[in-house]
């Protein structure tokens, strides 16, 4: 089987990690964002991925050949030289995608769940029609594109985008399985297959639905990302539970790649990451955030609800909160408190910043 990820634009919700890195290489639960999708499938049997880039390609390149090596897939580079939507890539890789008549995936790069890939193909050969799309329950459906259909054998009646009254909370979770023939429905040109194809194939009685079992977060943004870094760590203390950290000081989930070292007298979780190479001095307190590789936090310092990036310095007693995020190797001075502020990277910061801010 085939795959297509549709990793296209420059990340800008999710600056200032995206000034320095690609959104798909961004260590999510410490391993690149696309990884956690591709692992997923080549166990459902993929062989040949094609990646939809348009920003950035010479760093995936190089990062990609290590994974294509490592987990035995072929990875093709397909390269838009204008912003293509999300139906446009699939037009611009028409010729992957049609070698046989097999059907194939195509992903949203930003989504993290656990990816039910093997269902998702038995589902598909069930209906035995042009498409199906993976939906998934939301609380808050009034922000999102609601999918309506027969809960009985899945087929989409109609789409209706962002609703102010209540008619179904089942969104479209970024996952689909196609036969090739949808490709005939696509032009070369920027297109949106959400409101240029979809509509159209759901008239033919074309497209079905599959609901996901489990959680899903889009991660683009950085609330959404620790929001989806907690249910990941909900979800691995259920499948795998090994791969968690128990030690002193530890509460509920977190994940610590065996390379940081960890202070004494410290309080790490509920639900952190910590990347490798990063080192954690001695009294510090760290819930809900993710740590990149390489960074440093000095002695009793307390975060929480924060992402800090790659080398980054944090000095003594610094107080973080509120969603705040570092780029990369960004120095925080001693006895700072920091409250939602986005810091760009290659910064060293002297004076609080009380209110939430950019800080270029």
């Amino acid at each position: 089987m085939k795959a297509l990820i549709l990793v296209g634009g420059y990340g800008t919700r999710l600056r200032p990690l995206t000034l320095s890195c690609a959104k798909p290489l961004v260590e999510f639960g410490n391993k690149p964002m696309l990884l956690h999708q591709l692992e997923a499938l080549v166990e459902a049997g993929v062989t040949h991925i094609v990646l939809a880039v348009s920003y950035r390609a010479d760093q995936m390149e190089q990062e990609l050949k290590n994974v294509e090596k490592k987990l035995g897939v072929k990875i093709i580079i397909s390269l838009e030289s204008e912003p293509l939507g999300t139906a446009g890539p699939l037009a611009l890789a028409k010729e992957h995608l049609n070698k046989d008549n097999e059907p194939f995936f195509v992903l949203n790069s930003d989504v993290i769940c656990d990816f039910p890939f093997k269902q998702m193909v038995e589902f598909h050969k069930h209906h035995g029609k042009e498409g199906t799309i993976m939906v998934t329950k939301v609380d808050e459906p009034s922000k999102y594109g609601v999918v309506i259909y027969d809960a009985e054998n899945g087929r989409i009646q109609q789409f209706v985008e962002k609703p102010q009254e209540y008619v179904s909370n089942k969104i479209n979770a970024g996952m689909y399985i196609f036969n090739p023939s949808i490709l005939n429905r696509i032009s070369l040109k920027p297109t949106s297959i959400e409101k240029d194809v979809f509509p159209f194939m759901a008239s033919d009685s074309e497209l079905y639905a599959m609901e996901l079992q489990g959680f899903w977060m889009d991660v683009g943004q950085p609330k959404d990302f620790l929001t989806g870094m907690c249910m990941y760590l909900g979800s691995l203390r259920q499948k795998s539970p090994d791969q968690l950290h128990s030690g002193e000081g530890t509460v509920g989930n977190v994940l610590v790649d065996p390379s940081a070292k960890i202070g004494k007298n410290c309080r790490i979780g509920p639900n952190v990451t910590i990347g490798p190479d990063v080192v954690i001095e001695d009294g510090v307190c760290v819930k809900r955030c993710t740590i990149l590789k390489g960074a440093t936090i000095k002695s009793h310092s307390w975060i929480e609800s924060c992402i800090i990036g790659w080398k980054c310095v944090l000095g003594r007693w610094v107080r973080m909160e509120n969603v705040s995020v570092l780029g990369e190797d960004v120095t925080v001075k001693d006895e700072l408190y920091i409250n939602g502020g986005r810091i760009l990277p290659h910064k060293s910061i002297g004076t609080s910043v009380p209110e939430p801010q950019i800080i270029m």
